[in-house]
């Protein structure tokens, strides 16, 4: 009796390491990490579970795979603008894309077998900075307090109870300010009054943090 070829079954099926990652993604950003294991993964992909260790050796090689992807659709400090543009620019980009994949955010410096993506990503950010001329050791500070300041937003945001400026102006109309007497919480109440005007949500509230450690690390270039 033939013995059938476990890789012949896995090309029959349509894998690729791409197509793996992808669904694993997908299984994140619908029900987030800790729900992921190679048993799942393949029963959304409709193939026998042992088929995936085909593209990945274990969990730890798809989570390098599926970061870097996450790190792929981050955009890249551009070379044509100054460069607390050009900082900002990536910082509100990867802002967005960990809006899409809360999962990624405890894991997106964790991870010891980084793929190209990774650290393509962190050389140009790095690059970016000494162009720019801070001095080495301030451009590694400068990166670690801007991922700081990004994952931690991030982390921040994915807890919040809305997503828009309309549902926050919303929210605080209905909810918060009517818990906020202004006899009792003055500060608090003209401080969600002032929202509800502003019409301002995550976005505006995330550039104006960014822009103030800009500023500052532009002080400390300056005089470095």
């Amino acid at each position: 009796m033939p013995v059938s070829n476990p890789r012949q079954t896995a090309s029959d099926a349509g894998l690729s390491k791409e197509r793996v990652v992808a669904e694993a993604i997908r299984l994140a950003d619908r029900e987030g990490v800790d729900g992921l294991s190679m048993r799942r993964l393949a029963g959304e992909l409709g193939a026998g579970a042992m088929s995936l260790y085909h593209y990945v050796a274990n969990k730890d090689e798809l989570l390098d795979a599926m970061i870097d992807v996450v790190f792929e659709e981050i955009e890249l400090p551009p070379d044509d603008t100054d460069w607390q543009s050009a900082m900002r620019q990536r910082a509100v980009s990867a802002r967005q894309v960990l809006a899409r994949h809360p999962w990624a955010l405890g894991l997106m410096e964790s991870r010891t077998s980084p793929g190209p993506a990774n650290l393509r990503h962190h050389e140009a950010v790095l690059a970016c900075l000494r162009k720019a001329g801070f001095p080495v050791l301030m451009a590694t500070h400068a990166n670690w307090v801007l991922d700081s300041y990004v994952y931690g937003f991030a982390l921040q945001e994915a807890g919040l109870p809305f997503d828009t400026a309309e549902e926050l102006a919303a929210m605080a109309e209905d909810v918060f300010l009517p818990q906020l007497p202004p006899e009792e919480f003055p500060y608090l109440n003209e401080s969600a009054a002032a929202l509800i005007a502003a019409g301002q949500g995550p976005p505006e509230e995330f550039v104006f943090g960014l822009d103030l450690v800009l500023a500052a690390l532009e002080a400390r270039r300056a005089s470095a």
